[in-house]
């Protein structure tokens, strides 16, 4: 059962870690908020016609939780999207999908400030050495190369923050289907954006995108919206919810594997520690899951004690009585032998 619960989430990072290579050629056309902006705007579109078809107009009630659910669309949506796409102006995707390595570790520290809930030593143990392999695939043994980020360095440390507080946003909503929270986030997130961009654009910051701009980024943005936005986003909050955020977050280790492994496909030759250092992130992974399986306890038949024997009065005896009446049979005492 939880095997299958997992491929929710390992769809969507496999789906985020193809995602980097897409989004940066996109860039060359588009700037990046106005790219993130109009990928949320198209998906968040789909999103509100799934939900209201399946749930109905009540689903986009916040229930007094509008500020709670504008933060978490700001910062899940918004910071992390925007964030990334400007991080790929300044470093190679491979490079910033290493960052996106560290959302486990951040995400067992966001719920420990939060709920209190002290990380496991096996889960943060494990999450450290899928780290080093990712730092191993990325800077092929190089572990200097890890300073040279610079601007883009900062810019995904912000976004995987967001995202990890995001992810844990999604553990308070257990009420709202993984539907409902991804699209009233998204809704929120997407508003944000917009007017963000149109303060940019309105400054001269940026330039509005034409029409053959979006022309020409259109594969790109189909792929960017129908999988790493909806489904992928979809699949994410559901993986969250059956796994609960610290596991879930876990497989954040497998999206700079996928984006080298994509990297690679397109020309790229690997050495052998890149190669080890894959394996071992995939390893620390496998053996992340498996130590986190909670298992059922087989259930113990409860005991009941027996039933004690009512005791009836004895029958009364009359001078005249021949003989004695027979031994009352109590019929509870019969049912337990």
């Amino acid at each position: 059962m939880r095997s299958r619960h997992a491929a929710f989430p390992l769809f969507a990072v496999l789906s985020w870690g193809v995602m980097f290579p897409v989004l940066a050629s996109a860039l060359t056309r588009v700037d990046a908020l106005n790219l993130t902006t109009a990928r949320y705007l198209f998906a968040t579109t789909v999103l509100l016609a799934l939900l209201l078809a399946r749930e109905g107009w009540a689903a986009l009630r916040t229930e007094g939780r509008g500020a709670e659910v504008l933060l978490l669309g700001v910062l899940g949506f918004a910071g992390f999207n925007v964030l990334t796409n400007l991080a790929l102006g300044h470093a190679a995707p491979q490079q910033i999908a290493l960052f996106v390595a560290t959302t486990p570790l951040v995400t067992q520290l966001v719920r420990w400030a939060r709920d209190g809930v002290r990380p496991r030593p096996a889960l943060l143990g494990l999450s450290l050495v899928a780290l080093v392999g990712v730092g191993l695939v990325i800077t092929r043994g190089r572990l200097d190369g890890l300073g040279q980020f610079g601007v883009g360095g900062l810019l995904m440390a912000g976004a995987v923050l967001g995202w990890a507080v995001y992810t844990h946003g999604a553990s308070r909503f257990t009420a709202w289907s993984p539907l409902r929270y991804t699209t009233t986030t998204a809704l929120y997130g997407t508003l944000a954006m917009l007017a963000t961009s149109a303060v940019v654009d309105l400054a001269g910051l940026q330039h509005l995108p034409a029409a053959a701009d979006l022309g020409a980024v259109a594969p790109q943005l189909a792929y960017a919206v129908l999988v790493a936005a909806v489904l992928a986003v979809l699949a994410w909050n559901t993986g969250v919810r059956r796994l609960g955020p610290a596991d879930a977050a876990l497989f954040m280790n497998l999206v700079p594997v996928t984006t080298f492994v994509v990297q690679t496909l397109r020309g790229y030759r690997p050495g052998a520690v890149e190669l080890a250092g894959a394996a071992l992130t995939i390893a620390a992974l496998v053996a992340a899951n498996l130590t986190t399986r909670t298992r059922k306890p087989i259930p113990t038949p409860t005991r009941h004690p027996a039933p004690t024997p009512t005791r009836h009065p004895a029958p009364t005896r009359h001078p005249a009585a021949v003989t004695d009446y027979p031994a009352v049979v109590d019929p509870v005492a019969l049912t337990t032998r």
